[in-house]
């Protein structure tokens, strides 16, 4: 069996970790990825907020949660009023609403930042899995299960997938920093 194919789950769970990583991050939309792991107090416990609460986007610019109950209205408030988010909730006594402001060029800025910070941490993550399977190559070799041959058809074949992740890394980096951008 191949080494490097029966490796590219991990590739793969590395690109879905960088996706879900960077959903969080704020554009010009309302997207629910914003608030949905924002913890709550409730029960005794702390709990994301999409365990508590459906939430949904009413326009684009603004973000409805409605609590399953309705006595953890003001725990959810007091939640997103704690989080890093900066943004006011609005609690009508049955939903709350999240009005959000517009990015500032800075705030956009800050993002960005964020936003390759986050892709060079995915490159840095491959880089790691790559290594990883070099090794088992190479042991694989030293252990007379693959001839050398073998070895650098697989190191080959190896160097193409992390340069073909690589760039899906680039993609998803563009598409985000342009949802970012855009006013």
């Amino acid at each position: 069996m191949n080494i490097v194919q029966t490796n590219k789950l991990e590739f793969d769970a590395a690109l879905d970790f960088l996706k879900k990583d960077i959903s969080s991050l704020r554009t010009g939309r309302a997207t629910p990825a914003l608030v949905e792991d924002i913890t709550v107090e409730a029960y005794g416990s702390r709990q994301p907020l999409k365990a508590v609460a459906s939430i949904s986007v009413s326009d684009a610019k603004t973000l409805v949660i409605e609590p399953w109950d309705k006595s953890l209205t003001q725990a959810v408030e007091i939640g997103i009023r704690n989080s890093s988010l900066g943004i006011s909730p609005v609690n009508d006594g049955k939903v709350i609403r999240l009005p959000l402001p517009s990015l500032t060029s800075e705030r956009r800025a800050e993002l960005i930042k964020v936003l390759h910070q986050k892709l060079e941490a995915a490159k840095i993550s491959f880089r790691k899995i790559r290594e990883d399977i070099r090794s088992a190559i190479d042991q694989g070799e030293k252990d007379g299960e693959i001839t050398e041959d073998e070895k650098f058809t697989l190191q080959d074949t190896l160097e193409k997938m992390v340069k073909d992740y690589n760039e899906k890394i680039k993609v998803i980096g563009e598409e985000k920093e342009k949802e970012i951008t855009t006013i």
